[in-house]
């Protein structure tokens, strides 16, 4: 059981309280987890983090800083982001039961990650675009502002309670399957690479590109492409730009660089 909890990282991002990194290191080693990871933290390493975290401070001392999202979510096959509200995309949504059970069946087979999101504001959309599924926590509609140290206590605890209801009925594993997942990193480069086919087929216009990438990532989403699909669809990218490069007479030397999803 301890070797899967070291796949499954806690991501903080861009916390502006270090007494929240404390307190939400402290939720972390309560439910068995160590792996803490902190994406721009606003005032860390703080003495205040420490004095909250109590008995947690190897969790912060070994906590990783990240400059940015996909730095610290690179190299998971699966990424699990909060959401506090509905979104005009709906994305696959989690509850807290549900996300347990996942987090701790996929943490057998790769890494995963847990992400929240800045006290004030959560995660923005483009990080949330970025995250396999989202898990809502259901408060009470009347209260539901969840300081973040809670937030991350509840999500926890549904791991580790998936984790104990495994000792009584075991889960069936993905490497049942034939492939492992796709990780993040080379989801991104997917990302990239099918946006530059679409703008040259002239399907997706980057500077009116309205919602075209976001519906596409959470379609793939969705599917969870796994590695052989993925090399198999880059393959598809690349014969379509080529051909379009030879109908059209351009140079493939001469491609743009890669856009930035949106």
């Amino acid at each position: 059981m301890n070797k899967r909890f070291d796949n499954i990282r806690v991501v903080l991002v861009d916390t502006s309280h270090p007494g929240n990194i404390g307190a939400a290191a402290r939720a972390v080693k309560n439910m068995g987890l160590r792996r803490l990871y902190l994406v721009s933290p606003r005032d860390f390493p703080a003495d205040r983090a420490v004095w909250r975290a109590a008995n947690a401070a190897d969790v912060l001392e070994q906590a990783v800083v990240m400059a940015s999202l996909d730095e610290a979510i690179a190299d998971c096959g699966l990424v699990v982001g909060t959401s506090a509200r509905g979104r005009s995309i709906p994305w696959p949504m989690l509850n807290p039961r549900e996300c347990g059970e996942k987090i701790w069946r996929e943490a057998s087979d790769h890494d995963v990650a847990l992400v929240f999101g800045r006290e004030d504001r959560g995660l923005t959309n483009e990080e949330l675009h970025k995250c396999t599924f989202h898990v809502h926590i259901p408060a009470n509609p009347d209260y539901s502002s969840l300081n973040l140290a809670a937030a991350v206590q509840v999500l926890t605890y549904e791991v580790r309670m998936a984790a104990l209801a495994e000792q009584q009925e075991p889960y069936q594993h993905l490497n049942d399957w034939d492939i492992p997942p796709a990780k993040v990193a080379e989801l991104e480069l997917y990302y990239q690479h099918l946006e530059q086919a679409l703008v040259a087929l002239g399907f997706h216009d980057p500077d009116n590109p309205r919602q075209t990438m976001t519906r596409l990532r959470r379609l793939f989403n969705r599917i969870r492409l796994d590695t052989m699909e993925l090399s198999i669809m880059r393959g598809v990218l690349t014969a379509i730009q080529n051909n379009v490069y030879r109908l059209t007479g351009a140079n493939q030397r001469d491609q743009d660089k890669p856009r930035k999803v949106d």
